[in-house]
């Protein structure tokens, strides 16, 4: 059993950097741009953060250097796909490939050299909580600003008025305008702080998760885009994204621990399930109106085609009607 909390306990902690980089793509995707360029800034963030608390010696300062990073990159993203019109998906893409080269040419110098990292630091009285306080309350503070970035997130989209507008933006710009909401003004603050959530998730990696900058073998290439996923996934809901983020995490762990029973099943299958089975997931999500599909269902018994028929119901949300469209006034 404690072997199991522990386990567990890394599963949350490890989910950290996800779920805050999947809250911060999602502000950006309700407001109606696309940031493809994700996996290439959790890769330079987390070079650039490691960098940064090596050379200052404060995790601190790596941290909001990896944030500032993400930042960057989103307003070069806003000004291409906002003020220019262009593709965002086509920006997002060769933003990520750039990222990824420089994060590996700049970070060269950095390879295998040691910095500060952020140390684990029990929450006071609730981390004495039987079960509950080694799962959730026994981390560092970035885990604990996970749960923050989950609630509030959630809190500021569906049930403020700022929350409103940031979903009008995604869905009805044109209404939005005639409101007197500035779009675009608007897009470029969300795009922007989107950015900075999800820039933060690198140095999270690099100076708490998997501690140190090793190129290729950091193990982040491939992140940003389950991050993409999980958005999709989670509906466009914090709350939902950031289960999707455990989930994930959950995988990932549950191969390290069948590796030692499976002793003649190769090794990189295991470290690679998680990312086939994350897009396996996303395509069950959006399958449900498909013509093959409804003829499957059509032939199961009334209860089961039911059951089956609210759990894609439940899953699958559509997205921002205005998803990736520039917005220009008439």
């Amino acid at each position: 059993m404690n072997d199991l909390l522990i386990g567990l306990a890394g599963v949350i902690a490890g989910a950290a950097p996800v779920v805050i980089a999947v809250v911060g793509e999602t502000f950006t995707e309700r407001a109606g741009v696309i940031n493809l360029s994700v996996n290439g800034i959790i890769l330079l963030s987390a070079m650039v953060g490691f960098s940064i608390a090596r050379a200052t010696g404060s995790t601190l300062a790596g941290l909001l250097a990896g944030a500032l990073v993400g930042a960057i990159a989103a307003a070069i993203v806003s000004f291409c796909s906002i003020t220019l019109k262009q593709s965002q998906v086509a920006v997002g893409f060769i933003l990520t490939l750039l990222f990824r080269d420089l994060s590996y040419f700049l970070g060269n110098p950095f390879m295998g050299v040691s910095a500060p990292i952020v140390s684990s630091r029990p929450f006071p009285i609730l981390s004495e909580i039987p079960v509950i306080g080694p799962l959730f309350f026994s981390h560092n503070w970035l885990t604990y600003l996970s749960y923050l970035a989950v609630i509030g997130g959630y809190i500021w989209i569906f049930h403020t008025r700022a929350g409103l507008r940031l979903r009008s933006l995604g869905e009805q710009p044109k209404s939005a305008f005639t409101r007197g909401i500035h779009v675009n003004r608007l897009r470029y603050a969300y795009t922007i702080l989107g950015g900075a959530l999800v820039g933060l998730a690198g140095p999270i990696y690099s100076l708490s998760i998997k501690a140190g900058w090793k190129g290729t073998l950091t193990g982040l290439d491939g992140i940003g885009w389950i991050v993409l996923s999980i958005v999709i996934f989670g509906g466009w809901n914090p709350i939902r994204g950031a289960l999707g983020a455990y989930l994930f995490v959950f995988l990932q762990w549950l191969g390290l621990v069948l590796q030692p029973n499976l002793p003649n099943f190769p090794s990189q299958v295991l470290q690679v399930a998680p990312f086939p089975l994350m897009i396996l997931t996303l395509l069950f999500v959006n399958i449900g109106d498909t013509e093959w599909m409804v003829r499957f269902m059509a032939l199961l018994p009334t209860g089961p085609r039911r059951l089956f028929f609210r759990l894609i119901k439940f899953i699958r949300t559509p997205p921002p009607a205005s998803l990736g469209v520039p917005f220009e006034r008439e």
